[in-house]
């Protein structure tokens, strides 16, 4: 856009973390043009990492859980109306009431939303639910506190996991299937996976790995009171959570000509988003659970996130980039971290556990529940996940940014770590589980779909 980049019209779609941290960012850098910020969902920005802990157990109220803004981003909310479609050329976003937004940079920041049952007859049974709204959070939690007799929980990844931790800590009887050999797997590999699964059975958690859902059951009156497993074996619950992962919200980029598909909008290190030729875009960014964006420490694959902290680094590097000139742009270079409570556990994770090929017990012991494993690939460090350990975190942080050796040397154990101590990371196939990891690299190239035509 020529002129003063501190001008013109932004338009942010997605008024999530993301999109709120992306309008404040715009104002503190100096933006005095007009800000529109469009939702899908009637409510203001919301933190939704409570939905699936204090929510469940009753402790906060669904609509309690609203961001605080560190500023005014003096912006026009457009919230319960849906991005139906994008016009790159002529430069305007499609709303679901038939508006046309018109801007000279806009920012997708569209997140996610719960993969739902495939099987639309049986996810319309009254009693099953999936969580990633507050409205979803609400209504669950209600369903919880009138003490269902059992509750089954479909995918054992984090939300899953976090689900039933709330179910038992309330007193109720919990079914967790999971498709891939232990809870977590997919997120942390094999020795982790197992601690978990003990953790959960430990716990009183009905645990079935190795298992898939057939069918959900009902009673005739539309209420669900059952589901049928590939083994054979039926689970009697009255409430089921479909916790199989999320689906990036792109279908409204379907005609647009980006590069976007079912593992996000590809995007370079600066946000800018690339089109369907792989050629970067000036005046339209990406940030969020819904970008792919290549990082340096991971052999510049794309990444693709679902983490709290990236959406509010990535959304600020996307804002700082949009007002400035090409010289002042930085890169979103932070690493990938996380965090989970369950079953007594504080789980924290930085780097990419999945791009690893081995492991070390650093710190700890599984038996004592406190502990910090080390991943490592081709000889460096990748990642680290600490149980109940969590101030180590930042040391590991140093030996991923740094490239360290793996296994690591003295000062990053508690113990001598030799090579005939490491283990196989063992991270499965995705494809293989109910639930996938949190952080994915999904490989150098955009989602293109492209024809080639070869004339005679």
């Amino acid at each position: 856009m020529a002129g003063d980049p501190r001008e013109g019209r932004i338009v942010v779609v997605g008024a999530s973390l993301a999109g709120l941290r992306a309008a404040e960012t715009l104002r503190e850098q100096g933006f005095v043009g007009s800000l529109t910020v469009v939702g899908d969902e009637p409510h203001p920005p919301y933190d939704r990492p409570p939905l699936s802990k204090q929510v469940l157990l009753g402790h906060a109220a669904a609509d309690g859980t609203g961001l605080p803004m560190r500023r005014d981003p003096d912006a026009e909310w457009r919230l319960g109306v849906p991005a139906t479609g994008l016009d790159p050329l002529r430069k305007r976003v499609l709303l679901a009431d038939g508006e046309w937004l018109p801007y000279d940079r806009l920012l997708i920041a569209t997140g996610t939303r719960a993969r739902p049952w495939p099987n639309p007859e049986e996810a319309v049974l009254d009693g099953v639910f999936t969580l990633r709204t507050c409205d979803d959070a609400g209504r669950l939690a209600e369903r919880l506190a009138a003490g269902p007799r059992r509750v089954l929980v479909i995918g054992g990844g984090f939300t899953g996991s976090e689900i039933a931790s709330a179910c038992r800590e309330r007193g109720l009887e919990v079914t967790v299937t999971e498709r891939g050999p232990a809870p977590l797997v997919g997120a942390l590999g094999g020795t982790l996976s197992k601690l978990a699964a003990g953790v959960q059975r430990a716990h009183g958690v009905d645990l079935r790995c190795g298992v898939t859902v057939t069918a959900l059951r009902g009673d005739g009156m539309g209420r669900f009171v059952g589901a049928d497993l590939s083994d054979g074996a039926r689970v009697e619950a009255d409430v089921c959570v479909v916790a199989l992962g999320a689906v990036r919200n792109v279908e409204w980029l379907a005609d647009a000509g980006l590069a976007a598909g079912p593992r996000g909008v590809a995007c370079d290190a600066g946000c800018r988003a690339f089109d369907m030729y792989g050629i970067v875009t000036d005046d339209v960014f990406v940030a969020g659970d819904v970008s792919r964006f290549p990082h340096p420490l991971f052999e510049y694959q794309l990444l693709s996130l679902e983490h709290w902290g990236n959406a509010v680094a990535q959304a600020e590097v996307a804002a700082h980039n949009m007002v400035s000139p090409g010289p002042l742009r930085r890169p979103h270079l932070s690493l990938p971290s996380f965090w989970s409570s369950q079953f007594g556990l504080n789980i924290k994770s930085v780097g990419v556990p999945t791009f690893s090929d081995q492991i070390v017990l650093a710190q700890g012991t599984l038996e004592a529940r406190r502990l910090a494993v080390v991943y490592g690939y081709r000889g460096r460090v990748t990642a680290a996940v600490t149980v109940n350990m969590a101030k180590s975190l930042e040391y590991y942080q140093h030996l991923i940014e740094t490239a360290a050796p793996f296994p690591p040397g003295p000062g990053a154990a508690d113990r001598p770590l030799a090579a005939e101590l490491t283990l196989p990371s063992d991270v499965p196939d995705s494809k293989k589980l109910s639930h996938g990891p949190t952080v994915a690299l999904t490989g150098h190239l955009p989602d293109r779909r492209l024809t080639v035509v070869r004339h005679a």
